[in-house]
């Protein structure tokens, strides 16, 4: 959810400076772009990983500040939600001896975590939506201590002047009011970043988004929500209501989600950051001290906190990242439409599609979006989310095409080549995009693993739907962390 911020009361003119200083980072970036201030070398790679703490029935466990303390490792932090907690993978080169150990390093640290947990009672789950959470969960009363997310939560309702309303129309409907932002704490993702030069920027962001709905269908993992079946990967769906500061008038004006797929391709990633400052009010109206005219022209690398801090309030599915890294400013595109879990393996294997697809799509000649309107690449996000991996994606040359035979025929072979491109070690490429094809052939993701157990359980059980989620999480917890992927998974009792 990015850094801590003091809760403070908010003035009008607190926000007109915020807006000030906002566009006075944005001239800096231009003209820091113009002057190519970003050195770039090789390109890095980092993931974050949200999962959700239960207690020993598999309940949410409203603790992680005592589950951090008892972490002790500054990779974790708080998230949103006490049910959540959350690791930042420290980033390596991309095709270095990095690379090939990141699962065991990601499994480590959870495996770490995880035993700390269960000395307090609890455990850790990687999944996109807790299956056994209730709408009673999600009172203010759960939110972490953390003041910036108090501040986020009373902004968002001071914008939206009323309750959210959240209405899934999926295999069950769901339609809830809500008081809090803590609906967003359901979701819990797996985002991966991936640093790029300023001049390939638009190029990794473009093939990004036209990848998301196949990453989506073939790693769905969230098809449960309050006790309701709804979507595939019903965390998309789900976010995008819950972080929505518009009323209905606002709405059918046109003013845009602050969890937004974009409207359009872009040339630039200044193009992005410009629309944030154009388009979004500030959330977060937080100025620090930083002159960024008078930092860049002393000749040291500019902050730029307050374009951070807003760009960290306005959710893109793939959003631009400005950072500076030991005295080095640099861009990454930080997606962010997948699901955490089922396994380390299978998030692993989730990158290494992810990061071998966009390598060659913005390589390519003609590139792919020069083929494909924007709101197709959004349309086929939402289909996927519906549908998961039974989806129809649009994908050109093909026409509308199953996401499996699209990924078996076209997208694993460009991602296999695009990983020998970043230079992946060949068996760890072939492991991983190994688990990508028998997903394919199998037609198991966790979203499929989940919605066969819980109708198995409720064919032969006389139990409720939450005993069943219940039980069908335990069993889930229990094979998650054998790092069997997904696909092997058996539906039993």
């Amino acid at each position: 959810m990015g850094k801590d911020v003091p809760r403070f009361a908010i003035s009008g003119e607190d926000r007109r400076r915020y807006r000030d200083k906002v566009r006075r980072n944005l001239d800096v970036l231009a003209r820091m772009l113009r002057e190519s201030q970003f050195e770039f070398h090789r390109p890095h790679i980092g993931l974050e990983i949200e999962l959700n703490l239960v207690d020993g029935r598999g309940e949410p466990l409203m603790r992680n500040a005592d589950v951090l303390k008892a972490i002790a490792d500054p990779a974790w932090a708080t998230e949103l939600g006490q049910f959540n907690v959350e690791v930042n993978i420290p980033p390596r080169e991309l095709g270095g001896g990095g690379t090939g150990e990141l699962e065991q390093e990601i499994l480590a640290y959870i495996r770490h975590a995880d035993q700390r947990a269960r000395e307090l009672g609890g455990a850790l789950v990687m999944v996109g939506i807790l299956p056994t959470l209730r709408q009673a969960d999600i009172g203010e009363e759960a939110l972490s201590a953390n003041e910036r997310y108090k501040l986020l939560n009373e902004q968002i309702f001071a914008a939206r002047g009323e309750d959210l309303y959240i209405r899934i129309d999926g295999t069950e409907r769901l339609a809830v009011h809500a008081d809090t932002v803590l609906p967003e704490a359901a979701c819990t993702s797996a985002q991966f970043h991936l640093q790029v030069s300023p001049d390939a920027f638009a190029s990794y962001w473009n093939a990004a988004q036209c990848v998301s709905g196949v990453q989506v269908a073939l790693a769905a993992n969230s098809p449960f929500l309050f006790g309701r079946r709804l979507w595939h990967e019903t965390r998309i769906t789900l976010f995008e209501q819950a972080t929505d500061t518009r009323p209905e008038e606002l709405k059918s004006q046109g003013v845009r989600p602050r969890v937004w797929f974009g409207e359009r391709w872009i040339t630039s990633v200044f193009d992005l950051f410009e629309e944030n400052t154009r388009y979004f009010p500030a959330l977060l109206p937080l100025c620090e001290e930083e002159d960024p005219v008078a930092t860049l022209e002393r000749g040291d690398i500019p902050q730029l906190g307050e374009l951070s801090l807003h760009n960290g309030t306005i959710y893109r599915w793939n959003r631009p990242i400005y950072a500076v890294v030991n005295g080095k400013p640099h861009l990454r595109v930080e997606n962010r439409v997948l699901p955490a879990g089922p396994t380390v393996a299978d998030m692993v294997a989730n990158g290494a599609f992810y990061y071998g697809l966009v390598r060659m799509l913005a390589e390519e000649e003609r590139p792919l979006w020069t083929r494909m309107s924007f709101a197709a690449a959004e349309d086929n996000l939402h289909r996927a989310a519906r549908n998961g991996i039974d989806s129809l994606i649009y994908w050109p040359g093909y026409g509308e095409v199953p996401a499996t035979e699209l990924t078996l025929r076209r997208l694993l072979p460009l991602a296999h080549e695009g990983l020998d491109r970043w230079g992946v070690d060949p068996a760890k490429r072939d492991r991983l995009l190994g688990i990508i094809e028998q997903r394919c052939l199998t037609g198991r993701t966790g979203a499929q693993w989940q919605i066969d157990m819980v109708r198995l359980i409720e064919e032969n059980e006389d139990v409720s739907r939450h005993e069943a989620l219940r039980r069908m999480t335990n069993r889930y917890i229990e094979l998650m962390n054998t790092n069997e992927p997904v696909h092997t998974w058996p539906v039993e009792l």
